[in-house]
């Protein structure tokens, strides 16, 4: 009988990706792409954890809450910092992309996970995953999972190598044959540069900056490399001196400068990758270069400078975001593709 109902179940459930990230979680479903794209943050009641609002609502609730109620990021530098808070948010997401209905999914997923993550927090990401209602959960690690979400040969005999920039963390791997030859995780990211940037205004102008507004600096003036024309920015935030709202201008050569050492980490951690490759698989990167996907590939001139500093070509990916997302779809629709990439699997 329960054999039976657990069919039924399984038949209206359908197969995901969760690409589940510091600052946003991307669920790619099995026939229709990617469908959500929301920022992994969670409003709960502070006395009772009750949960109010996940992802975008959430998002717009950092910094403006009143006392009773906390914007929580539950990541923290690509894994799992509250294992409640994750489950709850993975059980919105899942049942946002399944649409209402009487029956719960009870979906197979798979997740992209930083591949410098240990055995305890890997067991977090499969019990958060889990608890949140799935019946079959697999764990790919989120360099793989970006090479094939860019159309990588990740199969082949050759080297390819991908730099995944993301919120909390940059993954830098070689694959070549199915698997991780060498790699580098460095848990900075595009949160630490938000910070770094609140730090400097903090510093330099006695200004109090929120992370929406640290955030939107990044984005339109933040760069990694020296631009062809150089722009400014009306700055709003609370003078630390006279406890006041105040807006100031900023440039982009401040900002460049303000983000300038987690900048130097991510070129580091390329760098040291590339110095334990084989020579064999250095000769395939120097004629196709390297792949830069993540949302902080985004960043002006990043590409430059890694190209700069290490000589070999770099191309940012066409959809650096939704890259690993992508590569988890992809991994679902074939199934050899995970018994060639290696995974990790936990069943219900």
């Amino acid at each position: 009988m329960f054999n039976v109902f657990d069919s039924i179940l399984n038949l209206f459930s359908k197969e995901i990706g969760i690409d589940l990230g510091t600052a946003n979680t991307l669920v790619f479903v099995r026939g229709k792409g990617t469908v959500l794209c929301e920022p992994s943050v969670v409003a709960v009641q502070k006395e009772t954890r009750q949960v109010l609002a996940v992802g975008e609502d959430a998002k717009n609730m950092l910094g403006r809450t009143p006392g009773n109620i906390q914007a929580i990021r539950p990541l923290k530098d690509g894994v799992i910092a509250d294992f409640e808070i994750t489950g709850s948010m993975l059980r919105y997401f899942i049942r946002k992309v399944h649409g209402k209905g009487i029956i719960k999914p009870r979906p197979r997923v798979v997740v992209a996970v930083p591949s410098g993550i240990n055995e305890v927090e890997k067991r977090a990401v499969e019990d958060s995953v889990t608890h949140a209602g799935t019946r079959e959960v697999h764990l790919v690690k989120a360099p793989m999972a970006a090479a094939i979400g860019i159309g990588l040969p990740v199969d082949e005999p050759s080297g390819n190598m991908i730099i995944d920039v993301g919120a909390g963390t940059t993954e830098v791997a070689i694959i070549s044959l199915a698997g991780i030859v060498e790699s580098e995780s460095a848990r900075v990211g595009g949160v630490m540069l938000d910070d770094a940037i609140m730090q400097y205004m903090k510093r330099t102008y006695n200004l109090m900056v929120g992370e929406m507004m640290s955030e939107d600096i990044k984005i339109k003036i933040g760069s990694a490399y020296p631009l062809e024309e150089e722009m400014t920015m009306e700055v709003r935030g609370r003078d630390i001196v006279a406890g006041l709202p105040k807006t100031l201008t900023v440039n982009s050569e401040e900002i460049r400068e303000a983000i300038a050492e987690p900048i130097s980490s991510i070129v580091e951690a390329v760098r040291l990758t590339l110095e334990r490759c084989p020579a064999e698989l250095s000769a395939d990167l120097v004629r196709q270069g390297l792949f830069l996907v993540g949302g902080s590939a985004l960043l002006k001139g990043l590409d430059k400078l890694i190209a700069e500093e290490t000589g070999l070509p770099v191309r940012v990916a066409d959809d650096p975001l939704s890259a690993v997302a992508l590569g988890t779809g992809k991994i679902l629709e074939e199934i050899d593709v995970l018994k060639k990439v290696g995974f990790d699997k936990r069943k219900k």
